[in-house]
């Protein structure tokens, strides 16, 4: 018997998807939930498992191909020299088998530097949870047998060194995912009014408390308090209070979205993602803190789903992790409107008319000024700035 193996359904938002990788060549044995082929969209990659034990009779569709929903990827034959096949290797267990088991716990980004750099699985040991094998562990894997690589490299190969003032090119194609971003930012910027309005927060409260509270709030809740948190917390109680930029335009309507559904930009290996917080009114700051913490290790490991990044109702992103000082962040459509956060730095501010040294971060709201007018935006950032700088009113919800 043979099965067909097909693109599984993908969501509204999804119009189709790439073949970034197969696994398996046409004649290998594949056992059931073995994951048989990655597909890249422009938001996540998708592993697609075979769905039963046999051989691999024919792959329809090579690495590099666009597919839509339902398309057929490959035939899998089930019978007598599969299942025998499968039980020569389980009994007779090779090298490559046991580096074939391995990488099926591998998440699609480690597997695809395993294979770039010829790595052996068995000779690295995982740092991750349960032993897991991360993409720091095959860096650091890589690193260590560099040194004997190279000096092999350049005995039987010296490296040819490229002629005085040459000008090298290297042309290397965009994935899907930036491909999308970039496609997405020109059009809401050709589509949408934007604007951005700036001010300035003093850290020192929220400093001073995170110092006397971090390691009772680690210990108590496994997880660390950030600052990422009391913005989370700071944006949804300024969304209550201004509705409209929590809102949406849909044709020539207005949507009012009743409910508080925060995107955390996040960077991955294969580009800028945006990792949605559902209801965040009614979640913690503990659970906040373990949310993000929780979709910034999915990332790295390339294990977002499309369900993690559907939706969100506002935008919140951290260039001050990477030392920018002032940015105009673009806005994620169809949302109206995004804050910015940047480096902190100290700074002479007046306090109580006497100039004192201040941790001061920048903050910038980009909004889509078609339906967010000038007063919303200003009071709605100002919101933000007052409740970030008296941290107890946002228990006292004030």
């Amino acid at each position: 018997m043979s099965i067909e193996i097909k693109v599984p359904t993908l969501p509204e938002s999804v119009a189709d998807a790439q073949i970034a990788k197969w696994y398996k060549k046409e004649g290998d044995s594949i056992e059931r939930n073995e994951n048989l082929v990655d597909l890249e969209t422009d938001k996540v990659m998708l592993e697609v498992p075979a769905t039963m034990s046999g051989i691999i009779e024919k792959i329809v569709t090579p690495a590099g191909s666009t597919v839509t929903s339902g398309q057929v990827m490959a035939i899998i034959k089930e019978g007598t020299a599969a299942k025998a096949a499968v039980k020569a290797e389980a009994t007779a267990p090779s090298k490559d088998t046991v580096s074939t088991e391995a990488q099926d716990d591998l998440s699609p980004a480690v597997r695809r530097m395993v294979s770039e750099n010829n790595v052996d699985i068995n000779a690295v040991k995982g740092s991750g949870k349960n032993g897991r094998i991360t993409k720091e562990d095959i860096e650091s894997h890589i690193k260590g047998q560099a040194p004997k690589s190279t000096e092999t490299s350049t005995k039987a190969n010296p490296p040819i060194a490229p002629a005085s003032g040459a000008r090298v090119d290297e042309r290397v194609p965009m994935s899907r995912l930036r491909a999308r971003v970039a496609e997405r930012l020109l059009e809401v910027q050709s589509q949408a009014a934007i604007l951005t309005t700036f001010n300035e927060v003093n850290m020192k409260p929220i400093m001073d408390l995170r110092t006397t509270y971090k390691d009772r709030f680690e210990k108590t809740y496994k997880v660390r308090l950030g600052f990422m948190s009391f913005f989370v917390k700071a944006v949804v109680e300024a969304l209550k209070r201004f509705p409209i930029v929590n809102a949406s335009i849909d044709g020539n309507d207005i949507v009012y979205h009743n409910y508080y559904d925060v995107g955390i930009a996040v960077s991955s290996p294969r580009g800028l993602v945006v990792p949605i917080l559902r209801d965040v009114d009614t979640l913690s700051m503990a659970q906040i803190e373990q949310g993000i913490t929780d979709y910034a290790n999915k990332s790295k490991e390339g294990k977002l789903e499309l369900d993690d990044m559907s939706g969100g109702t506002f935008t919140i992103t951290n260039g001050g992790v990477f030392g920018s000082m002032l940015s105009t962040p673009i806005i994620n459509p169809p949302q109206s409107a995004i804050l910015g956060m940047h480096n902190i730095v100290q700074r002479p501010v007046v306090v109580n008319d006497e100039i004192v040294i201040r941790p001061i971060m920048y903050l910038a709201l980009s909004y889509d000024h078609r339906i967010i007018d000038g007063r919303d935006s200003v009071s709605f950032l100002v919101a933000v700035k007052e409740l970030l700088e008296d941290p107890a009113r946002l228990l006292l919800e004030i």
